[in-house]
């Protein structure tokens, strides 16, 4: 049997397997769309959040406003996006996605979507439970890192901030 330190090592490589594999399915998608891995994956935080700022993505990013208007610009170009001015307030802009998203992108994830709610339904409700903790726990420990990481500097920092092609 394997002991407590070889299961944790096994968990640890299996996550990294399952977050560089996560990376490689959206590069693909992101090909098959014709844009960056990195504007597909700000497009799904749009998505998940319905609306957000170009701060809110900024600050969940961690690349600068100015990256992210370009990312903004691309998105809109491509037609997945688009920006609404508040109606209470006109100095504030909201990026939300379009409808293309729903016709185009999400067909690309219905299999593999499928797949994974297949697996989700073998869980037991304090399964999903630890599971939620550690995911949120673990987005905390990531964006805590990129923080970390982009405020140090250097080469890391400067990349974290340049344009995607």
């Amino acid at each position: 049997m394997a002991t407590r330190g070889q299961r944790l090592q096994e968990l640890e490589t299996a996550m990294r397997e399952a977050s560089g594999l996560g990376v490689v399915f959206s590069s693909v998608v992101a090909d098959h769309l014709g844009i960056s891995s990195r504007d597909l994956e700000c497009l799904d935080m749009i998505v998940l959040k319905g609306r957000v700022t170009a701060g809110e993505l900024a600050a969940a990013t961690g690349l600068t406003t100015g990256a992210i208007t370009g990312l903004i610009d691309r998105l809109e170009k491509a037609r997945f996006a688009c920006r609404e001015r508040d109606d209470r307030d006109r100095r504030k802009v909201f990026v939300r996605a379009l409808p293309r998203v729903e016709t185009d992108i999400m067909p690309l994830y219905a299999s593999l979507q499928s797949r994974m709610h297949a697996l989700m339904d073998e869980l037991s409700d304090q399964d999903i439970d630890r599971l939620l903790a550690f995911f949120s726990a673990s987005r905390d420990a990531l964006l805590s890192e990129i923080s970390a990481m982009k405020s140090s500097g250097g080469v890391v920092g400067e990349m974290m901030n340049r344009p995607a092609r």
